[in-house]
């Protein structure tokens, strides 16, 4: 009697069959196992600062500049690779590209008069953003669970936990900091400065915390629950669970300007990843024909050009960070006669400038998640 071979697949192949967005390995590397990268910035402040004896403010500054050349300037600018760059997106939503011209006015303004209340409405929209990423993410694997050829949760409930954990995260340290202990600053701003003061009370905190305990109690649950009955979407229980341990643990940290600067790395690098996959997949299915500078970094085994393309952009940007200086330094002084003053003025200006369009954009595609499929 011949031997009959018996395989067996594991829990893990058998709840993330068909799940990924790409596939395990991509997924792991650009999206989950990425987080690595949040250490990053606070690492290089910390080294720059404590063992080369930089001064710690400088050192903040050479971080944020590394980092909006490396990857937080290539992300935004990877967002008009599908909007204002795209003849197809701007014929189809002429109205809605032109509308953002609204948003370097309120930048300038606010970068001249009222610089606080800018890194404010920065920092405050920089999480929402970041936020309404995760979730992007979140639906784009239950996008691809829908026609994964395996069984998956997708009732209203696990979804309503899953946004519910991803959302609370970020905000009891930061809660605590902003009523408790009230050293809430980002970089020279101190933001307790400006915000309500009915904000800066305990319950604040307490609230915040009692929430998102809530919400990681009925995740933990919920996926014990989904595991144990074969209907786990791993990949996306896997993302999560990383994404929830960075957002709660780096607002603890004490410089808040770098650490903020790690989610922004780990979030730039997923960012560039998805949009370079599904500008591949849109080249795929020739949506961006007769356009040979898109068509053409979107192709198969062109990542590098892609990103090389919007490291370019960036750089660009930098001469309107240049000319914004010269304007303030040589023809507005007052304030602005101190170099560092205007340079860190113009800095903002071309930065957000550029930054809140991108925000402003994403929160449109980040509606179309069935973007990642094929």
């Amino acid at each position: 009697m011949g031997a009959t071979a018996i395989t067996y697949e594991s829990p893990f192949e058998s709840m993330s069959d068909g799940k990924w967005i790409r596939d395990r390995k991509w997924d792991l590397t650009f999206i989950s196992l990425s987080v690595v990268l949040v250490t990053v910035p606070y690492l290089i402040w910390l080294f720059m600062r404590d063992v080369i004896r930089v001064d710690s403010d400088a050192s903040r500054q050479a971080v944020n500049l590394m980092i909006a050349i490396l990857i937080g300037g290539p992300h935004m600018y990877a967002t008009f690779t599908r909007t204002a760059l795209d003849q197809g997106f701007r014929n189809k939503y002429r109205g809605f590209v032109r509308s953002s011209i609204i948003i370097p006015l309120m930048v300038i303004t606010l970068a001249l008069t009222n610089l606080t209340l800018l890194l404010t409405i920065f920092f405050f929209w920089a999480s929402i953003h970041v936020l309404h990423q995760i979730i992007y993410v979140v639906e784009s694997y239950n996008e691809k669970a829908k026609v994964a050829p395996t069984k998956t949760s997708l009732t209203p409930l696990s979804k309503l936990i899953d946004y519910a954990v991803v959302l609370t995260a970020l905000y009891p340290i930061a809660a605590y900091r902003i009523a408790v202990s009230q050293d809430f600053s980002i970089g020279p701003s101190k933001l307790n400065e400006i915000i309500p003061s009915i904000f800066e009370q305990p319950w604040v905190f307490y609230l915040a915390s009692a929430v998102f305990i809530i919400a990681l109690l009925a995740f933990i649950g919920k996926s014990i629950y989904e595991y144990r009955n074969g209907i786990a979407h791993l990949p996306k229980i896997i993302f999560i669970t990383f994404t929830v341990a960075a957002s709660f643990i780096v607002p603890s940290l004490g410089n808040l300007d770098t650490a903020f600067q790690g989610m922004n790395v780990w979030h730039s690098f997923q960012y560039l990843a998805l949009t370079w996959f599904i500008n591949n997949l849109r080249q795929e299915r020739g949506e961006l024909d007769n356009q040979p500078v898109l068509e053409k970094i979107s192709e198969d085994g062109k990542s590098r050009m892609f990103y090389g393309f919007n490291v370019l952009l960036t750089l660009g940007a930098g001469l309107i960070i240049g000319l914004v200086f010269a304007i303030l330094y040589f023809l507005v002084g007052g304030k602005w006669s101190s170099p560092g003053f205007a340079l860190e003025t113009a800095y903002y200006i071309g930065v957000l400038s550029f930054l809140w369009i991108h925000y402003y954009h994403d929160h449109f595609l980040f509606t179309q998640t069935e973007s990642v499929l094929p």
